[in-house]
This record gives structure tokens, C-alpha cells and sequence, in this order.
């Protein structure tokens, strides 16, 4: 039998072929999550009030496959703030509204490098291009969608959009976007400057509004399991069934998420994990192995890149032993 915790001891699963049978699957689940709860490295995040007063051991997982089948334990229904989760989605829906080559045209696809506000990552050549996984980003892919249209119809077909991937209705934590929306200095900055140089679409102040409100969406780890499986199916909800995006525009968005889904620490990323992921300050995190699914973690406690201290462990872990890590090429039993 595998022991998840000795992970560091053991082969590789290969990256080929299905998940393991479903008993396999809760199993290792729930040994992983066994193992990293008494984890208490990190800090919670004291960017507003709703984020500072979550538990810092509140700690959930769940991991959905392409075919429909969802296995959760812990806090995995427990609702908090998307934040930057939602970065990949939005770009997702984006290729699929305005074609994969505009929005990389107008936003940028690079590694910056540098912490996801970070303005001189803005300024450096090509001026007003970053990664749509970084704050910059994010707002210039947010200004891209449905142009012409008022704020309220744009906001409305991001939460459509959003929702779609979670396969539910997502509401607005009111009160995470009423503090968030009183803190917003450095994004509007960001967005003065991108309009500066050319690279943000409308109104800086409409855009950075929408980008607020789209972080301050409550979802669960469960939720965010079934919207990395949507990407991992090629954009097809592996519950409901609909396509929400083109599997190119789901594509696009895995390839962002490798680039710089975990910011500064996505290289080290890659080589423990070996799959695209996206973090947020409220510590969600999701983490995508194409064509088999997908794993959600919420655990409040954060490293020093935003990173969910216990939802990177079980990441790590579990795409040892799943057979999620991308690069991984040796069976176990080799």
C-alpha cells in the first residue's frame, strides 16, 4: 500500500493513462490530507479583514477527474474569496471571446519575474506586457471582454462565465469586495499606467472595479477542483457536461498557469509538482494534470509567494502518487 508521506521515498507515477480507481483515489486524498494538516508554516493573509480573520487551520481538498467523479475531504464545501484563482478563467473566457492571438497580443503571455503588483515588471520592454496570471495581466484581460458594452452587462458575463466553470451560481463575498474596493491604490496604478502605454482597453477605473469584484467571488475547493477539470477536459464541465471554452482557449490558459500560475516560485513549482496551478491570498489553489483532472485546496496559511503552505504540500504529493506530474516519465514499478 502507498504511504502518501514518505512521497520524497518513492518512484514517480508515470503521467499516462486514467486516475486510479476511485477508493484509491479518496484513500491517497485523504492520507495526504492527514499528513499536511498539522502543517503550521505560513502566514494568513492581513490584505482585508474577511482574509485576516480565517482559521488558520481550516484546511480542505478535493480532487475532480474528467469523468464527473468528485472526491473531497476536510473543509472542502467551506466558502472563501477566489482572488487570483479566478486569473486563468477569465483568460480562458477571454481567447475564447477575442481569439487566442489578440488577447497575447494586447496582454502578454512572458514570465515577468516579479511579485504579481509589481509595476516595473509594466515598464520593462515590451512596455505594458506581462502574463495574464499577474495582477497587470489580469486587468488588461479583464478591460478585453465584451467591449462596448456597459459594467454592469461585462460584469455579469465574467460571473456567467465564471460560474459556468464552477458549474453553479457564484455570488460576490459583499462584504470582501466592499474592503477590497477601498484598498484598490496599487491596481489602479497599475491600470493609469498600463493606459499610459497603450496596452489597457476602456476605463482604467471600470477595469480594476471588475477585476475586484471577480476575486471577491466565493467558491470552495470543491468548486475549484471542477473548474480545473473543465480545463483539463479541454473546456467541457466534467460534471454538467457543457463546453464552456474551445479546448485551444482551455489550452491557453494551462500554458499561462505553468509560466507564472505560482508567480516568482513557478519554476521551483514546476520542478517539485509538475503541473499548472494558480494561487490566491485566501489560499485557494488549483492544480491541473490535462486529461485526467484536477485537485482544489483551500487552507488559509500562506508562503512568502502566496502560496497555500498545506494546499502545495498535498499538491506535491498527490501528483506523485496520482501519476499528475506532467514530466513524470518512469512507472513506479520500474
Amino acid at each position: 500500500m502507498t504511504d502518501v508521506s514518505r512521497f520524497d521515498e518513492s518512484a514517480r507515477r508515470v503521467s499516462t493513462g486514467t486516475l486510479p480507481a476511485g477508493p484509491t483515489v479518496q484513500r491517497l486524498l485523504t492520507e495526504a490530507h492527514e499528513h499536511c494538516a498539522p502543517l503550521d508554516d505560513g502566514t494568513v493573509s492581513t490584505v482585508y479583514p474577511a482574509l485576516a480573520r480565517a482559521p488558520r487551520d481550516r484546511f480542505g481538498l478535493a480532487l475532480a477527474g474528467v469523468d464527473g467523479a468528485v472526491h473531497e475531504v476536510g473543509h472542502s464545501r467551506v466558502e472563501f474569496t477566489i482572488m487570483s484563482v479566478s486569473k486563468p478563467f477569465l483568460f480562458a473566457l477571454a481567447c475564447a471571446e477575442q481569439g487566442i492571438d489578440a488577447v497575447r497580443e494586447a496582454v502578454g503571455v512572458d514570465a515577468t519575474g516579479l511579485p504579481f503588483s509589481s509595476l516595473e515588471a509594466v515598464e520593462r520592454p515590451p512596455a505594458g506586457l506581462t502574463n495574464p496570471m499577474v495582477n497587470p495581466g489580469a486587468i488588461a484581460t479583464t478591460a478585453l471582454l465584451l467591449p462596448g458594452a456597459t459594467a454592469d452587462e461585462r460584469w455579469e458575463s465574467i460571473r456567467d462565465g465564471l460560474s459556468r466553470f464552477a458549474g453553479r451560481t457564484l455570488d460576490v463575498d459583499e462584504e470582501t469586495y466592499a474592503s477590497a474596493s477601498r484598498s484598490t491604490f496599487r491596481n489602479r496604478a497599475i491600470a493609469d499606467l498600463l493606459r499610459s502605454l497603450g496596452t489597457l482597453a476602456g476605463d482604467p477605473d471600470e477595469a480594476v472595479d471588475l477585476y475586484t469584484r471577480q476575486c471577491c467571488l466565493a467558491v470552495t475547493a470543491v468548486d475549484l477542483a471542477v473548474m480545473g477539470a473543465t480545463l483539463a477536459d479541454g473546456g467541457v464541465h466534467p460534471v454538467t457536461g457543457e463546453r464552456v471554452v474551445d479546448a485551444e482557449s482551455a489550452r491557453a490558459a494551462l500554458a499561462v498557469m505553468v509560466v507564472a500560475g505560482v508567480y516568482e516560485r513557478s519554476g521551483s513549482w514546476l520542478l517539485d509538482v509538475g503541473m499548472p496551478a494558480k494561487s490566491g491570498i485566501a489560499g485557494g489553489l488549483v492544480t491541473v494534470s490535462p486529461g485526467k483532472g484536477a485537485l482544489g485546496a483551500w487552507s488559509p496559511p500562506l508562503d512568502d509567494a502566496g502560496t497555500s503552505v498545506r494546499g502545495a504540500r498535498a499538491a506535491q504529493m498527490l501528483a506523485r502518487h496520482l501519476g499528475l506530474d506532467l514530466l513524470a516519465s518512469r512507472p513506479a514499478d520500474r
